[in-house]
């Protein structure tokens, strides 16, 4: 079978890793580069010897995939641009600035791939919790991080936050009920700080927070289940478990650490990727499924904008 053309467009904080990924990835001819800064992207062609290209139409035109690294803001507009000229794509999250455009790239994908990049939802820890297929009773999850200028077209809920709310939504696919959130804004225009809680249909509940202007970075998620309890360490990929069994001497509490097969997870994302636009296999977080974790933080914001009024 033939390398899949693939190309980047977008080569900031997150396009770089997929240059350098998809540059040494197997079953992929990376052919190229496109970035609104010549000059930083130059830099990155000569490091992994492709090719930059000056327009976006130009590098389409070679590929037959293409990865979308740029602010969210341009995501419709370039990634609708690209589905119609019959690529197959992986966009950076969240999918969309709104549901409104979210909706135009669903329909614009017709046969094609679209595909999101949740990179958390690759972390081995994260799949192994989800494969053990038992429905939670209550979510608690932390994901704080330093300050840093990156990303501040969107607020901490579409920066960090949607990463566990389609987590949230893949541990328990049941509806929201409620959302009740509070956040503020501290180092720039838009909310730096957020704490939700979500009910689900399911009688789940989950309680979230998302800072980029902590001391430390954090990012732990605890599932609580019958008779059960995971910790789940994303940096260090890693499921610490306790279960209660029950014996002649009484209940004890055991322990029931998840295996975990440590890996990069934007490498499982790109393969994952590469494989469906090869027609071997779905993607892990569709279009669809990115639309809902869009829908749930829009859902947040809102409750947020509301508070503060």
């Amino acid at each position: 079978m033939k390398n899949l053309r693939i190309g980047v467009v977008g080569t900031g904080g997150m396009g770089r890793h997929h240059v350098r990924i998809l540059s040494a990835l197997p079953g992929v001819e990376m052919v190229g580069i496109h970035d609104q800064r010549p000059e930083t992207a130059q830099a990155m062609a000569d490091q992994h010897g492709v090719t930059l290209f000056s327009s976006v139409e130009e590098l389409a035109d070679r590929c037959q995939a293409v990865v979308l690294a740029v602010p969210t803001v341009d995501h419709a507009t370039l990634g609708c641009q690209l589905l119609a000229a019959g690529q197959h794509l992986l966009i950076e999250k969240p999918l969309a600035a709104s549901l409104e455009e979210a909706d135009r790239l669903l329909a614009a994908a017709g046969d094609r791939v679209l595909a999101v990049g949740h990179v958390e939802f690759h972390n081995p820890a994260v799949q192994a919790l989800v494969q053990l297929g038992m429905p939670p009773g209550y979510i608690e999850v932390q994901r704080l991080a330093p300050f840093t200028p990156r990303s501040l077209d969107v607020d901490v809920v579409l920066d960090l936050m949607i990463h566990d709310l389609q987590i949230l939504h893949a541990l328990d696919p049941s509806a929201v009920v409620e959302v009740r959130a509070t956040g503020i804004n501290v180092l720039s225009p838009r909310t730096d700080i957020a704490n939700v809680r979500v009910e689900l249909a399911s009688g789940c509940t989950a309680n979230l927070t998302a800072s980029r202007i902590s001391a430390d970075k954090v990012r732990k998620l605890r599932v609580f289940l019958q008779n059960r309890y995971y910790s789940l360490d994303y940096p260090l990929q890693e499921v610490k478990g306790y279960q209660l069994v029950r014996g002649s001497d009484g209940p004890r509490i055991e322990p029931a650490d998840l295996a975990v097969e440590k890996c990069e997870p934007l490498v499982r994302e790109l393969e994952a990727f590469v494989a469906a636009c090869r027609g071997e296999g779905p993607v892990k977080v569709s279009g669809e499924e990115a639309r809902r974790a869009l829908a749930t933080a829009l859902t947040v914001v809102e409750t947020i904008e509301h508070r503060g009024s």
